[in-house]
């Protein structure tokens, strides 16, 4: 039996969230992490108590709680993305130990006056779409949608895209290699079709990625990717002299490697 302060100070639930950090971080709980019943009677507060506690644990990422699951510690991010390089989540996926395939979802030519725009195009212009959802390991880790000029990539739809990166298949098959790219990342709420098909846990928020990829300054690709933030996660080295340092690619070849 654990005892609690209850003569006034902290409310209970803060000083049990305090409790249940110090027996984290001593590794008590690396086998297991108790119920909301064990912690119940452990330390004789109510479950309410003990669910404003776990709650708090959650948000902070330090526990997993699942509806109908018992709470399990968090564990590190399985892909870890340094920030400012031209980086390759496909290459990334596989260096992590993890083997990475993809299923397509859609592979067509089509029409968006709205993504046009986004590539310097006529609204009418024809589109390559392509849409994956992108495994690491037996798990979805991105939801991925990308959209390019049918004039230059019309080659792509005879690609099978199950296990290769667009940009290799770019390269290879029309010649194109992207050689600048920017990126707009931002944390969201997964949508419940997003939630779904990520198999995104309740608690968990995700990456919304905006990719535009240009080739000799011309616009040739525009991308929309939801990450699974409990499995990715961006890095980036820093220094009180120097501010941060980010990783940049050897040469435009390894653009040609990504995604």
């Amino acid at each position: 039996m654990r005892r609690l302060n209850r003569d006034g100070g902290d409310p209970l639930w803060r000083q049990l969230q305090d409790e249940l950090v110090r027996r984290l971080r001593a590794g008590e709980f690396d086998d297991a992490f108790p119920g909301e019943l064990a912690l119940v009677e452990e330390y004789e507060v109510s479950r309410h108590t003990v669910r404003q506690a776990l709650g708090q644990l959650r948000a902070d990422g330090l526990i997993v709680a699942e509806r109908g699951r018992q709470p399990r510690v968090a564990t590190a991010p399985e892909i870890r993305q340094p920030m400012g390089a031209l980086y390759s989540l496909f290459s990334s996926v596989e260096a992590s130990g993890l083997p990475q395939h993809s299923v397509v979802r859609a592979l067509d030519i089509r029409a968006d006056g709205v993504i046009a725009a986004r590539l310097d195009l006529e609204g009418s212009i024809p589109l390559l779409y392509l849409e994956r959802l992108r495994y690491a390991g037996e798990e979805p880790l991105a939801y991925d949608r990308v959209w390019l000029p049918a004039s230059i990539a019309e080659p792509l739809l005879e690609a099978d895209f199950t296990h290769t990166s667009l940009y290799n298949e770019l390269a290879l098959r029309t010649g194109i290699s992207l050689d600048h790219g920017r990126e707009d990342i931002r944390a969201v709420v997964p949508t419940p079709a997003e939630r779904a098909l990520l198999h995104c846990p309740p608690e968990a928020a995700a990456f919304s990625i905006n990719r535009q990829g240009t080739s000799q300054n011309r616009p040739v690709e525009w991308r929309q990717t939801v990450v699974r933030g409990d499995r990715f996660a961006l890095s980036a080295e820093f220094s009180a002299n120097a501010g941060y340092r980010l990783t940049p690619a050897p040469s435009s070849t390894a653009l040609t490697q990504a995604w």
